[in-house]
């Protein structure tokens, strides 16, 4: 962008601390990112926040992180910036909140947007290895040993970003080694760190995608538009999980862009044209 939007700054109150938002004024209904990109040279709003636990949102020791708290997040949000109808914009861990927003108060949504994320079973969803590594019970003493040395916490993210990574074309590849790599190492390696945060929510995703199955008819009698927004190029949500997706879905659109999972990164452009149109 040729110059950088101006934005008003919040810190909305939870239990366990406070989130923090940004919201760029435009005309409604917002979009409400969860870990998305905003871009507002439509005119439209757009606020982005971070959950609990990431970005410049409060850490606090001891705090419960999981999909509940999450959903919650994104509802104080709505509330305190008094929002009267959004677009949720959900992506990899934060689609299950935008889409749980949508079933549980569809009057307060006027459309949903979900780009390459996971919500219940579907026989072609594929963990990345880190998230496996963390999500599997056996496996937790050696998960929780690996993740308090930061040796060893460097070489899984080492090796789960080259996994990303070499799904992208020369371009996206270099882009994301020069801008996405460093922000993900940053958010694990530096102090206060997103670590815990990680570490609890990911335990809890089997149970979320079980409990989420158990919503598919709910989410099936979604009567709103739907956009699917989908990088064709993630090694692990496939386009097989969007068309999954779909099945169960109304009113959808898939819209299929030449990116990998960070989709709203590797093409901006044509991820804002889509969710605009």
């Amino acid at each position: 962008m040729a110059s950088k939007p101006s934005f008003i700054e919040h810190r909305v109150p939870r239990e366990q601390g406070s989130v923090y938002a940004r919201d760029y004024k435009g005309t409604d209904p917002a979009f409400v990112l969860t870990h998305g990109f905003p871009d507002n040279a439509s005119g439209r709003r757009v606020v982005a926040f971070d959950f609990l636990g990431y970005g410049a949102s409060d850490k606090p020791a001891g705090a419960s992180y999981g999909f509940k708290q999450q959903l919650g997040d994104l509802e104080a949000i709505v509330e305190a910036l008094h929002l009267e109808k959004i677009v949720p914009v959900g992506h990899d861990a934060g689609g299950p909140a935008a889409i749980n927003f949508a079933i549980d108060h569809p009057d307060r949504v006027a459309s949903l947007c979900v780009l390459n994320t996971f919500y219940a079973a579907t026989p072609t969803l594929r963990l990345p290895e880190l998230i496996e590594l963390f999500a599997t019970p056996s496996l937790k003493a050696l998960a929780t040993a690996m993740a308090q040395s930061p040796e060893q916490l460097a070489w899984l993210l080492q090796f789960q970003q080259k996994i990303f990574k070499d799904a992208l074309s020369e371009d996206q590849s270099a882009y994301f080694a020069t801008f996405l790599g460093p922000i993900i190492n940053d958010t694990f390696m530096k102090q206060p760190s997103a670590g815990p945060a990680f570490v609890q929510m990911t335990s809890h995703i089997l149970e979320e995608v079980t409990r989420n199955t158990k919503r598919i008819p709910e989410m099936e009698a979604l009567d709103m538009p739907i956009k699917l927004i989908w990088g064709g190029n993630d090694p692990y949500l496939s386009t097989d999980v969007a068309k999954d997706f779909q099945s169960h879905l109304k009113h959808s659109s898939l819209h299929v862009i030449p990116a990998g999972h960070w989709l709203q990164v590797d093409a901006p452009a044509q991820v804002a044209k889509e969710m605009l149109s």
